[in-house]
């Protein structure tokens, strides 16, 4: 064992894996579309919904790994048109899920089956949409692309090997849903949401104006 961990030691450059998972951690932890995409279905559907849309944000982290690694990174950093189009993309994708949580209407416990939970279609559904929007949110958001363009060129070594720089990404994709599925238990708990279940519908219109007002401002940067 101690051979092993001798060896890893001198292989594994664990001044620049700090460098990076500090650098991410701190990036994630920052309230963002990805923030407030976990925190809206945690609080207004369910804690399980959380998790999918943390396991999707985790997915969509693993694709900037990749064109960052296949050096697809390089050709969006150069193209004005491609990157706007990402950008304009991820900036309408942000404003839909707002403008549907505008849109949410009050509703009672037997039109959401809150305290049931027998509907099992309906929590099927609930998942499956849950990951794609965490998956879609992150894909397309330009803050996610640029960090992950400039980790990648500016921390790791061109030296480090593939192997190496493959580990890095699985590290920040696991950290992601690890940090999210931690806010989706703390604001996902049926006794919170139980006791907003009131103001339910207040909760997805606020957070609806937060996700819009995010889109607007994605939109319109430079």
């Amino acid at each position: 064992k101690k051979l092993l961990w001798d060896i890893l030691a001198i292989m594994f450059p664990w001044a620049e894996f700090a460098i990076i998972a500090t650098t991410h951690l701190l990036a994630v932890a920052s309230p963002g579309p990805d923030f407030a995409l976990v925190l809206k279905n945690s609080l207004t559907q369910s804690k399980l919904a959380g998790l999918y849309t943390a396991l999707g944000l985790g997915g969509g982290i693993l694709i900037h790994v990749f064109y960052s690694l296949a050096g697809i990174g390089i050709i969006i950093s150069q193209s004005i048109l491609l990157f706007n189009v990402i950008k304009i993309a991820g900036a309408l994708y942000l404003i839909w899920i707002g403008i549907q949580g505008l849109c949410s209407q009050k509703a009672t416990p037997e039109s959401e089956n809150f305290n049931t939970g027998n509907n099992s279609n309906h929590n099927k559904i609930n998942k499956l949409k849950s990951f794609k929007q965490g998956f879609v949110t992150n894909l397309l958001t330009p803050k996610a692309t640029l960090f992950f363009l400039s980790l990648f060129a500016l921390v790791v070594d061109p030296a480090t090997p593939l192997w190496i720089q493959i580990i890095y990404g699985v590290e920040m994709s696991i950290a992601t849903v690890v940090w999210f599925s931690l806010l989706a238990v703390v604001f996902g708990g049926k006794k919170l949401r139980t006791k907003l279940f009131a103001v339910k519908h207040i909760i997805e219109r606020a957070m609806g104006v937060v996700l819009v007002g995010l889109g607007i401002k994605v939109l319109t940067s430079k």
